[in-house]
Order: structure tokens, then sequence, then C-alpha cells
């Protein structure tokens, strides 16, 4: 069966993110395929694709592309057409995996390509330039769409990532060029292929995180496994990124890697109902189909003297610890939560504030809405496939 491998990613000794590699079982998200319609339902707006994997791919009429659009007589920006005049049963058709299967629910498919590299996201049947939303620095938002301009074709998208930040032009062009050659490479095998045909297979787990997440802010990369650690380096090579290298060490410590820094028994407590803040005060998280609720109690938060700096600093704890295990929990949708009551404006102000400080750290689009009318805080999250528990139970099925 092989080794499951378990990345985790911990920010000032807190676990934030977790993620497991199941030997046997291969992700298809990223994937790329020349597949063939199935069927096509007015009724939905969808259509199943073919794509020779053991479930057919989902296919809204949102995720057509403004290419194919076009070709048919549409014009995209008034809106999706009608996918039965777009698309008809046994079509052949270039289709991403834009979303893993989940319960019973067939995997999501999309026309609209995406090729995810080190510097930018190459989008090759979107005419857009964008840059994550993590670079507020304007001239360097000026700087990236204006080289994003010269770089890509009319019809062409490109999106500067998080890690395209203060990258010399060199570097963020070898990385273009890359991707450019990428989907010429897939263009080329669609031509000579017959769906259903995988065309372009994406990273697996350690490399994407590597490729994604191992950025100049990642103070050190531990690996427990000497034929893992060498991969690693041979991949940051291949990424021009041997300036990283010297982060990347191999623990040989007899204790565990994930109980020695404490990952497995914070991966327990993240998904306990009731979850203790460090002042005494703790949260009651309730997941249910329809939303998340979760609760913020003072507990025994005996630290301060009178009850409204007790209140105040169990919310301000409740405001940092929330938006992580969202993250951690990969919890999704509606998530309403009831802070305890606040007398103050003032007080009130600050917990939103943390709220909204923290929340911007989630690489999953993650939004405070508002504050309802009864008090309770309303926030969004898109989803990102299976729930931490869901993940953690289909891993201990036999």
């Amino acid at each position: 069966m092989g080794t499951r491998k378990r990345v985790a990613i911990v920010e000032e000794g807190r676990l934030v993110e977790v993620y497991f590699d199941v030997p046997g079982h291969r992700p298809l998200v990223g994937n790329i395929y020349k597949g063939k319609v199935e069927t096509v339902l007015p009724g939905m707006g969808a259509a199943f694709v073919d794509v020779g994997e053991k479930q057919s791919l989902f296919l809204s009429q949102h995720e057509i592309n403004d290419a194919m659009l076009i070709a048919r007589g549409f014009e995209p920006w008034k809106g999706p057409a009608p996918i039965q005049k777009v698309l008809r049963p046994g079509q052949p058709v270039i289709i991403q995996v834009r979303r893993e299967g989940v319960g019973k629910k067939n995997p999501q498919g999309t026309t609209k390509i995406s090729l995810p590299g080190r510097y930018w996201v190459f989008l090759p049947k979107e005419d857009r330039v964008a840059v994550s939303r993590r670079i507020t620095d304007p001239d360097e938002i000026t700087r990236l769409k204006q080289l994003a301009y010269e770089l890509k074709a009319p019809g062409e998208g490109l999106i500067a990532r998080t890690a395209a930040l203060g990258m010399s032009r060199e570097d963020l062009e070898r990385d273009f060029k890359f991707l450019l050659g990428t989907w010429k490479g897939i263009e080329e095998e669609a031509e000579r292929a017959s769906p259903p045909k995988l065309l372009y297979q994406g990273l697996d787990l350690v490399r994407s995180l590597i490729r994604d997440r191992f950025t100049e802010e990642v103070d050190s990369l531990l690996v427990d496994d000497e034929e893992q650690y060498r991969e690693i380096e041979e991949f940051l090579h291949y990424l021009h990124l041997n300036h990283l290298k010297g982060r990347v060490k191999l623990y040989r410590g007899k204790m565990p890697l994930f109980v020695r820094y404490e990952v497995e028994r914070q991966l327990r407590e993240a998904l306990q109902r009731r979850v203790p803040l460090r002042g005494g005060g703790f949260l009651s998280i309730d997941e249910t189909e329809a939303l998340t609720a979760i609760d913020v109690n003072t507990g025994s938060d005996v630290r301060h003297k009178n009850q409204e700096a007790a209140i105040l600093n169990t919310n301000l704890e409740a405001a940092t610890e929330i938006p992580r295990l969202l993250r951690l929990r990969k919890i999704s949708g509606i998530i309403v939560v009831d802070f305890v009551d606040m007398a103050k404006k003032s007080d009130e102000r600050k917990v939103i504030e943390r709220l909204k400080e923290e929340l911007k750290k989630d690489r999953v689009p993650a939004d405070f809405i508002d504050i309802t009318r009864l008090g309770l805080v309303e926030i969004t999250r898109r989803k990102e496939g299976e729930s931490l528990a869901a993940m953690l139970e289909t891993l201990e099925e036999p």
C-alpha cells in the first residue's frame, strides 16, 4: 500500500492546516482530460463528461469558458448560455477537475483551465489579469499587472500569486514560459488523443505544497524521511529555489515528528466539540449541513478582576482561535458565531477587527459578513472539499 504522507503547517507553535496523502488514492483536482460529453441536462444547466475515471465529471454551464461560448455565437459578458446550445452528447471537450467528489457527489469539472506555477496561475481560456489579494502594495500590484499584460497573449489570463511579490522580471518570465510551454504540450496531446484521455496530472501532495507554500516567510521545513528529503531538494533545484534548501531539515529524533511538535495533540483537540481557550474560556462548535454554529463562553477566565475585562479577553481569544479552527477543520459555508455580549461598542469593534485580521490569513476565501440583529456574527468560507472530520473518517476505513 505504501506510506501515508502527512503534512502539517504550524504558525507560532499552533497547528493551522493539515493534509493527508492516502496510498492507493490518486487525487484528481488539477488533472486535465480530453473528455467526452455523456449527458446534457438543460433543466439543471449542467452536463456530465466521461474522462475515464470511476465517476464522470459534473460540468455546470457557469464553468463553460469564454472561447467555447464565442465559438457558438454567444457573448460571455452577458452571462452563461443555455448549456444545450453549447454542448451535445458525444462532443469532445478539454476539462479540468476543480473539486473532488464528496460523498456520493461526482467530482466537479471546468473548462476554465488554470495552470498554477510558482509565481503565476496561467488561464489559457480567460482574458483577464489579477493579483493575489495578499499583495497589498499599490506599486507592486501595478508592476505585476503591467508585466502580466506584456507576457500574455490576447484571450489569455494571468493571476500573480503571493510568491510573486518582489520577484525579479527574469524569475517571473521564466515561470510564465514554463506554464505556456506546459499548455502548448497539453494542446498538442489533445489533438492526437481520443477521449477519454488524461492530458495533464497535477503534482502530488508534497510537491504542490512546496510550490505553493514554501516561501521566504517559512522558517523551516522538517522532514522525517530521507528519501522524501532528497526528493524535496531535487524539486527545489527544479524550481530554481536553491536559496531555500538550507531551510529544509532532516528530522532524526527518536520521538515521532508529529508528537515532538505537538501536532497530534492539537489535532485531537481541534476535533472536539468543546475547544478550550488559553484564558480559561472555551468554544462550543456544532457542525450541521446547513451551517456551523460556534458559541463563545467565558468559562473559568479568572485572570481579570472584573467581568467586563474577562468578557473582552475571552472574545479576543475566540476571534483569534476561530479563524484558525476554520482553516484546520476545513469548515465551509455559513458560520454563525455567538460572542459573549459586550456592553461597550468600543470592545465590540476590537473583537470584530481582530476577527477580520485573522480571517485574512486564510488562503481559502473567508469573509466577515455582518452582525445580525440578534448580535450574532456571520462568516462565510468557500468550500474546499471534505471537512477534516470526514477526511479522517475516510482514512480510518479498512
